[in-house]
């Protein structure tokens, strides 16, 4: 009884479906290499086919040949050299017509291209080749020539060979789609890098920039200050890209833009049903950083609950879903930002001073365009380089009138304005150059107000006021406002109701 039970077991592992499976249920571990995938490809079909050679040759769709990818056989590395054309023998024929072929003896077969077996000195008495294909569009194809045993190729063997083909396939385009979402990613990396590059060499922004790489190897929360469109933002990618956390995600939150139910939902996430509306699990923002770094732009904009919630949540290091019972525990580096003064905010009771400790472990300030004047018009020729390369309009410049009107101006809604002037301009200029009356540069922010008279109502002076500074801020921006709602600092919805309320429209 043991005796026999050893022949089957021996009998079952040599059997070559069973090898052949085992062969592609290691495709998934083998390294995502598309020559490592196809030398399996073809060896597999080698041993599965008990034959004496075989060959996997794929398309060349621009030149219209079929090339010799693997081979096998004695005669591999001959076979190499060649290319056949599509519709030349029977590879040829395969890849053309896209149908498989059995020719028990390639003698008495009109299509043997019998140059390559002359020419290598390699026998050939029965082919079998199928094509391989994607889409119902032929890649390339496999063939097998003769079999060890003598025996002459059958029939059944074809279709195993179509099998395999097929799985092939698949495996060959998962390769594809794999390498070309892994490029697509690479280039959209590159890309994001070039997008969030901080512009400037003076030394302003060079001590904030000194400062970000220092901190960005500790796990210590870290607050950037400044004024809106100064690259809080950015400071805060560079901190994460310079640092261990590098490959783990950035989650980046404004909380002034959400009321306080939603930011909690957002940071934290909340299980299903836990509130009308909450038809699935949601995965709160902490979660998704776990291992990375989380952004807490506008912070002093947190309520106070939420910023008990938040307190709590850098104290003991874990929190909760909304309606979850189970303890969540994240490693998660904290950098927070805000344009306000948050001892102010403190002293006015808006920011809790406990809160305040812990995010601000260590404090970066963003200068000011004002304060880096020596950076604007490298600043303004990146911005133009953005947009002309959009536009197609490459010879586009800055002329030196041009440029003495940017650097003379405040800009009070600093780097973000100054982007938002830059594309006006070249969508306004003559295509060739960027001349003064196309940069929405109209009036000083500074003279808003100068007209007031004295022994106006106060009410009436800042109604004025403010009409004056939203116009002289929607000039800016051409208009647009939500780019306007931006550099103020505000919401889309209240200054529309501002400019409703002061008929700017």
């Amino acid at each position: 009884m043991a005796m026999g039970k050893k022949a089957v077991d021996r009998d079952q592992n040599s059997d070559p479906r069973v090898d052949v499976l085992k062969a592609i249920s290691s495709w998934g571990t083998v390294a995502i290499d598309l020559d490592q995938l196809l030398q399996l490809i073809i060896e597999t079909s080698t041993k599965v086919m008990n034959a004496k050679a075989s060959s996997l040759l794929l398309l060349d769709n621009k030149t219209k040949k079929l090339y010799f990818k693997i081979a096998t056989g004695e005669k591999k590395e001959e076979i190499k050299k060649y290319e056949i054309n599509i519709g030349q023998g029977i590879a040829g024929y395969v890849a053309e017509t896209g149908e498989p072929l059995l020719i028990e003896d390639v003698a008495k077969d009109e299509r043997w291209y019998k140059k390559i077996s002359e020419t290598i000195g390699f026998r050939t008495r029965s082919i079998a080749c199928v094509p391989m294909k994607i889409d119902g569009r032929v890649i390339g194809v496999v063939e097998i020539i003769d079999r060890e045993d003598g025996r002459p190729i059958r029939e059944k063997d074809l279709k195993i060979l179509m099998t395999f083909a097929e799985l092939a396939s698949t495996a060959i385009n998962n390769v594809r789609q794999f390498n070309a979402v892994k490029k697509e990613n690479r280039s959209l990396k590159e890309e994001l890098e070039n997008k969030y590059e901080i512009i400037g060499e003076s030394e302003a922004i060079r001590k904030s920039i000194r400062d970000a790489y220092k901190v960005a190897n500790s796990k210590a929360s870290t607050l950037i200050a400044g004024e809106s469109g100064t690259g809080k933002e950015l400071l805060a990618r560079l901190i994460h890209r310079a640092g261990p956390r590098k490959d783990k995600p950035l989650v980046v939150i404004n909380c002034g833009a959400l009321p306080e139910t939603l930011l909690e939902a957002e940071l934290f996430g909340y299980e299903k049903g836990s509130f009308t509306g909450a038809v699935s699990r949601k995965i709160g923002m902490f979660e998704m950083a776990d291992e990375g770094t989380v952004l807490l732009d506008e912070v002093c904009e947190m309520s106070p609950t939420m910023q008990v919630k938040l307190l709590r949540v850098l104290q003991e290091g874990v929190f909760y879903r909304i309606g979850g019972h189970t303890p969540i525990s994240v490693d998660v580096r904290v950098i927070s930002a805000t344009n306000k003064d948050i001892l102010k905010e403190i002293s006015k009771g808006k920011f809790r001073d406990d809160l305040y400790y812990r995010l601000n472990v260590v404090q970066i300030n963003m200068p000011s365009l004002r304060e880096r004047k020596e950076d604007i018009p490298l600043l303004a020729e990146h911005f133009l380089n953005i947009f002309k390369t959009a536009r197609g309009a490459m010879a586009l410049k800055i002329p030196p009138a041009a440029m003495d009107k940017i650097v003379q101006y405040d800009w009070p809604g600093n780097v973000r304005e100054l982007e938002n002037a830059v594309e006006r301009g070249v969508v306004m200029g003559n295509g060739k150059e960027i001349l003064p009356e196309d940069l929405p540069i109209q009036t000083s922010p500074s003279a808003c107000g100068k007209d007031i008279q004295v022994g106006t109502r106060m009410k009436d002076a800042v109604d004025q006021f403010k009409k004056e500074f939203i116009i002289t801020t929607l000039k800016s921006t051409g208009g647009n406002k939500s780019k306007a709602a931006k550099v103020l600092d505000v919401q889309r919805t209240y200054l529309s109701r501002l400019v409703a309320k002061y008929n700017l429209n």
